[in-house]
């Protein structure tokens, strides 16, 4: 009789024992229990992958930073270099300029000359033009009154300018006559010789008239200073 009782006490454990792992491991299907015990398999991706795996591993917050760029390649290569300076003034004269001569009715009996930079360089207009008409063998003076403050300079292209006073609006010099070529020298900077080669503007077709009044002005950077005399 005792090992009947002993033997239904075996099998009410086991069957216990097999309902009390049913249960864990039903809680265990539905995520609310605890998981049963060995290796977790993994819930989400590989944070590194092994070299052996041919993948690649995500950069470090170093990597990712840019580096400073390089003197070359912050220029855009190799810097270019600056145009070299033209140089310093040279004397202008009459291979480099450009003079016209314009008769004025405005001042009465005057001519208007406008040298005008042809060349590349800046260039320098000193003193007053050393005028020779026609057959002369001597050059007029310059009325000193006229004298500017500073040298007149010319950049490429621009122009300067000087005014003849040909002949005495009364009448009352002499030695009056009709010339019709006209030579222009350009002084140095001592202002007591010629340099380079002179200007031949062309004159009015009638030629005009000087007398022993004749004069100019020293050059001028403006038009209207030239015309003032």
């Amino acid at each position: 009789m005792s090992g009947l009782r002993t033997s239904r006490t075996r099998l009410a454990g086991a069957a216990a024992t097999v309902a009390l792992a049913a249960l864990a491991l039903a809680a265990c299907d539905d995520g609310t229990g605890v998981e049963s015990e060995g290796t977790a398999k993994p819930t989400g991706p590989t944070a590194t992958a092994s070299p052996s795996s041919g993948g690649s591993s995500p950069a470090s917050p170093a990597s990712e930073t840019p580096s400073a760029p390089s003197a070359s390649s912050a220029t855009g290569g190799t810097a270019s270099k600056r145009p070299a300076p033209s140089g310093t003034p040279v004397t202008c004269e009459g291979s480099t300029t450009r003079t016209v001569a314009t008769p004025l009715s405005r001042p009465v009996n005057h001519l208007l000359l406008t040298v005008t930079n042809t060349g590349g360089k800046s260039c320098h207009l000193y003193g007053y033009p050393a005028v020779r008409f026609g057959e002369a063998q001597a050059v007029p003076p310059a009325i000193e009154d006229s004298r500017p403050q500073a040298v007149v300079t010319l950049g490429p292209g621009e122009s300067g300018y000087a005014s003849v006073n040909l002949s005495a609006a009364d009448g009352s010099s002499t030695d009056g006559h009709t010339v019709h070529s006209l030579t222009v020298y350009f002084h140095g900077r001592s202002g007591g010789e010629s340099v380079g080669t002179g200007a031949h503007p062309p004159l009015p077709s009638q030629g005009v008239r000087v007398d022993d009044s004749l004069a100019v002005t020293y050059w001028q950077q403006s038009l209207d200073d030239a015309v003032r005399w």
